[in-house]
């Protein structure tokens, strides 16, 4: 699943490209593609059609794009929200190009240039329209409001995650992958970030310290800005930026995926670990497992 450095960007690509036109027609909507949008697919359309895009907003791995109103109506903004799921892409291309057999919306635009496709082939991901709500500085979504900042935003509260992760009764790479608690991490750079980190993901948070956490924070900063350099991390062609261009940060992992070669810090072969239904990647030697609690 596309996490924070890929869809962050795909929302600076949105941005350049799309942020100001205005909504002339959406078609080829596929039923499954808008099933969270409570009207379907020709209500999706219907709201959409002469409305403005007024910008590309993100929070963790969810993208929306406030709207304006048509000139006739004077609603309150709502806004289309979009999430890629395992291999959704948000794709600008000329009106003349082939639909492709993934096709899932078409957004055509009034200036008549470039359209905004929406292409999923598991179609696990999906569109939907939502009102706007105040949190902060940046309306957001109401049904997306209980996602945290993610640790890019400058509005995250490092203190206050630090403390709430101690209090918590979990391990530490369930907690970076608990979107309500801190948005934008997923498999692949939570693992980057522990490696980095040198913490074993069954780590108990509550025996973390403040200082543990505080080197956590900063190698998951570290590890996105990185990834927003390579353009993200594509394993397949599934994730994709909005021209289609694949990202390269997968030659830069240090721990996902590198079963079996050396630990670029000590030498020691990266292992896996099977862990919530997915792979978990560590070095042994830098990133110790925590001791089994001792039999009475």
């Amino acid at each position: 699943m596309p996490e924070l450095p890929e869809v962050e960007t795909v929302r600076a690509g949105l941005q350049r490209w799309v942020a100001g036109r205005r909504i002339a027609a959406v078609e080829d909507v596929h039923a499954r593609a808008v099933r969270r949008h409570p009207g379907g697919a020709s209500d999706l359309a219907a709201q959409l059609a002469g409305r403005s895009i007024e910008s590309v907003q993100r929070r963790g791995k969810y993208l929306w794009l406030p709207l304006g109103a048509p000139d006739a109506l004077a609603a309150a903004r709502p806004a289309l929200i979009a999430h890629l799921g395992m291999s959704g892409q948000l794709l600008v291309l000329p009106a003349d190009t082939p639909p492709g057999p993934h096709l899932r919306a078409r957004i055509r635009f009034a200036d008549g240039g470039p359209e905004l496709r929406f292409v999923d082939q598991r179609t696990f991901g999906g569109l939907r329209l939502d009102d706007l709500t105040d949190d902060g500085p940046t309306p957001v979504p109401v049904s997306i409001a209980h996602i945290a900042r993610d640790p890019l935003d400058p509005l995250f509260d490092d203190a206050r995650w630090i403390a709430a992760v101690r209090r918590r009764h979990t391990t530490i790479k369930r907690a970076l992958l608990d979107q309500s608690s801190i948005s934008g991490v997923g498999n692949i750079y939570a693992d980057e970030a522990l490696w980095r980190a040198r913490l074993h993901g069954d780590r108990p948070t509550a025996g973390l310290t403040r200082a543990q956490l505080v080197e956590l924070l900063a190698a998951i900063r570290e590890v996105f800005a990185a990834a927003l350099l390579a353009g993200g991390t594509s394993f397949d062609a599934l994730y994709v930026n909005v021209n289609g261009q694949s990202g390269y940060f997968d030659r830069s992992l240090n721990a996902y995926g590198q079963l079996d070669r050396p630990c670029a810090r000590c030498g020691t072969s990266i292992r896996r670990l099977k862990w919530m239904n997915r792979s978990s990647y560590y070095c042994p030697s830098c990133q110790r497992p925590p001791r089994a609690p001792r039999a009475s």
